[in-house]
């Protein structure tokens, strides 16, 4: 095994947009592989017909571009063990599954629906918690265990609708090294028939993934833990099948959970708890109904990826900020927890500000122009990137930093509460001479007006709280933002000294009594 290159696959099926449970299991997948110089597969899981949604393949291969996941092979790639798409590799799976039916380890069951109904009613009056299809119920059930010979081959050339079940051993402990959980142990007698091939000549997820992981030559299967219940039908296939010594190693990954930690995060949680669960928005082909994605919220693909990484992972440093490839780097399934990770919307607005923080000023004015056109603000790149060093000290998203359209609008209102609670009668008269001083100064930077701001208010004994929450409002209209003195420099004198003149001239006129 040790020998072997190391490939790993991320197996969506086509049935919805990319959860972001999802997205992490990708993610998990690809940095393993790239930590271990290894191949990142994209395989399509399409065998259920009856849940295909349109554009859903394209949904997730759009979503996992935008996330940076490249892959190594796949449906839009290409590569040596294709096809990628389980729809397209059907022929594969009739051989495998009549092989284990020759070789005794699986069964056609020819039970109608009605017969299936009525085991189970059966059970249920027994007490049975867990009504199955299992080494016990299969005897009296109508299958090629308990027909003849020949009944079992009239009824296949009657062409009778039959399924393929797996025969689980009665007594018999399956066993299993998870990466993540160390040995699991089930007792057969806990695990049922599973149904290997259906009646539409499609085969079912337990074949179908254990065939294409062994044809595709896969080392490491790193899924969710809700695929763990499941294991020991593959491991049982990988027995059955002759595969033994090619099986891949196992990692089950905790659950995602709600911010409040009762219950897994699902699809239906985001809108409705005032967060996205999708990397990317996306619209219900049926209903229409469009569900809000990360990217369209505004996040950045490394500020979300890195959040993603440490649900359920931690370097085992302090360290909290790590680029794509800095996580390849450190990345060891060792240090993936069992217990669920607790989604934390605050946590991922830290990141996302840490990334805008970091990032120059001049690739924010970039990403910020777009929304100010949109309020109907344009400017040139290099003013935009001024007002971007100043505003993204308090911004969580590029869009939050339109609140500063102070910057190229004058304000045409004033926030009169704080009007009232601060306007004295010889507050014209501080600002005045403070407009008088600001006329004077000749190196119009931040610097030299915070020396000249604070001079007069030393020579005229006034105090800061009586004269800037009124100076800001005249020059911004609102009392909250960055530096006051700061927006004066960015602005330029003519415009400072307009907006406290015409400031003084509207304020009075309020009714702010």
């Amino acid at each position: 095994m040790s020998e072997r290159k190391t490939r790993v696959r991320f197996a969506p099926s086509p049935t919805g947009p990319l959860h972001m449970g999802g997205v992490r299991t990708a993610l998990y997948n690809y940095l393993y592989a790239k930590s271990q110089g290894g191949d990142f597969i994209l395989r399509i899981e399409d065998t259920d017909k009856t849940r295909y949604v349109e554009g859903a393949e394209e949904y997730i291969v759009e979503a996992l571009e935008w996330c940076g996941l490249k892959f190594d092979e796949g449906p839009h790639v290409g590569g040596d063990y294709g096809p990628y798409r389980q729809s397209e590799r059907k022929s594969l799976y009739r051989e495998y599954a009549n092989q284990l039916v020759g070789d005794g380890y699986a069964y056609y069951a020819f039970d109608t629906p009605e017969e299936l109904d009525e085991m189970r009613e059966r059970l249920k009056a027994a007490k049975v918690a867990v009504p199955q299809y299992n080494a016990v119920t299969r005897s009296t059930m109508t299958n090629s265990l308990t027909l003849s010979d020949d009944e079992v081959e009239k009824r296949l050339e009657n062409g009778d609708p039959y399924v393929i079940r797996i025969k689980v051993p009665r007594k018999e402990e399956i066993r299993v090294q998870d990466i993540i959980r160390g040995w699991v142990v089930v007792h057969s007698s806990k695990v049922d028939d599973k149904v290997l091939f259906k009646s539409d000549g499609m085969p079912t997820y337990h074949l179908a993934n254990v065939v294409d992981d062994y044809l595709m030559k896969i080392t490491h299967v790193i899924r969710g833990e809700e695929w763990l219940p499941s294991t020991p039908i593959h491991v049982l296939l990988y027995k059955y099948l002759g595969w033994e010594e090619a099986m891949p190693q196992f990692a089950h990954l905790p659950l995602l959970l709600r911010p409040d930690g009762n219950g897994k995060l699902s699809k239906r949680d985001g809108d409705r708890l005032g967060f996205p669960v999708f990397p990317m928005d996306w619209i219900d082909p049926g209903s229409g109904e469009k569900s809000s994605g990360y990217k369209e919220q505004g996040y950045f693909t490394e500020a979300f990826i890195n959040m993603l990484a440490f649900l359920g992972w931690n370097p085992g440093t302090t360290e909290e900020l790590f680029s794509l490839d800095n996580l390849v780097q450190s990345f060891t399934l060792e240090r993936v927890g069992k217990a669920g990770a607790k989604f934390d919307l605050e946590k991922a607005h830290w990141y996302n500000q840490r990334y805008l923080r970091d990032k120059s000023d001049t690739d924010l004015a970039v990403l910020l122009q777009p929304h100010l056109a949109e309020a109907g603000i344009s400017s040139d790149i290099d003013y935009i990137a001024k007002v971007c060093n100043l505003m993204k000290e308090r911004a969580t998203f590029i869009s939050d930093m339109v609140e500063g359209s102070y910057f190229f609008n004058a304000p045409k209102q004033y926030d009169e509460k704080m009007i009232r609670k601060k306007w004295k009668d010889n507050t014209p008269s501080m600002i005045q001479g403070f407009r008088d001083k600001l006329s004077s100064i000749g190196d119009f930077s931040s610097a030299n007006i915070d020396i000249e701001f604070k001079a007069y208010l030393e020579s005229n004994d006034i105090s800061m709280g009586e004269i800037m929450p009124i100076l800001r409002i005249l020059i911004a209209g609102v009392t909250s933002g960055p530096s006051i003195l700061d927006v004066i420099s960015v602005i330029g004198k003519q415009e400072s000294l307009n907006r406290i003149e015409v400031g003084l001239e509207k304020i009075p006129t309020l009714s702010i009594d």
